[in-house]
């Protein structure tokens, strides 16, 4: 038994991604009308991607229901009890983690947010799916928000913000990854640098792309 298909979690889950479903960053003109080399270049650079994402605000733009099962399954098989995401949203991915995370026995999952309208709706949904307790939303710029009061060691970090951010953000959190730890990059073809960076043989890195827009890494030194 899974909380992630039982109620409340489980209609909770289907109306959001629905929701998202109706949505899309293509209903912004500026993004719409891009060519793919335009949209790559904007994926890749911080400031554009932070001035798309705050035009963005009512767009939940969540990991796929794919991707969120993914994640439930990592933490929940490998009994993760800390947890860091950067890149909170609607709270979407950090749904299924906290629901792995109570699956697991209960933990700590540390989550942040740039933007501060998404910190509040990504509250109300994990209070109504019963996971409030177990989430700790930071909001501001995660280069801050996640440079402070991590746990001694984190089981899991799923990276699904600002592209161009993922090198500095895993450096942020490096040593305290415990061997064995699991990275989830969502998009992360969009980081280049991310990607040169966890599949060098000398990185401490064992580092795979997973399905179409994932990179799934595991700590190893």
């Amino acid at each position: 038994m899974t909380i992630l298909t039982t109620a409340p979690l489980a209609p909770l889950l289907e109306r959001l991604f629905n929701e998202a479903d109706a949505t899309s960053p293509t209903a912004d003109p500026a993004f719409a009308n891009m060519s793919a080399e335009e949209r790559t270049r904007l994926m890749r650079s911080k400031t554009e991607y932070l001035e798309l994402y705050g035009r963005l605000k009512d767009v939940a733009l969540p990991v796929s229901r794919e991707t969120g099962a993914l994640l439930y399954m990592l933490a929940r098989s490998t009994g993760a009890r800390t947890i860091v995401e950067f890149g909170t949203s609607f709270g979407i991915s950090t749904l299924h983690l906290a629901a792995a995370l109570r699956d697991n026995g209960g933990g700590r999952l540390i989550t942040s947010e740039f933007e501060p309208s998404k910190v509040a709706r990504a509250r109300d949904n994990l209070t109504a799916g019963g996971l409030i307790d177990l989430v700790e939303i930071r909001a501001g710029d995660a280069l801050q928000t996640l440079s402070t009061d991590l746990p001694e060691t984190i089981d899991l970090l799923l990276l699904d913000g600002a592209k161009a951010l993922y090198p500095e953000i895993l450096d942020l959190v490096e040593s305290r990854l415990r061997a064995g730890a699991l990275i989830v990059a969502d998009n992360a073809d969009y980081s280049p640098d991310y990607l040169a960076l966890v599949r060098s043989p000398a990185s401490g890195y064992m580092s795979i792309p997973f399905g179409e827009d994932v990179e799934l890494s595991m700590r190893i030194g």
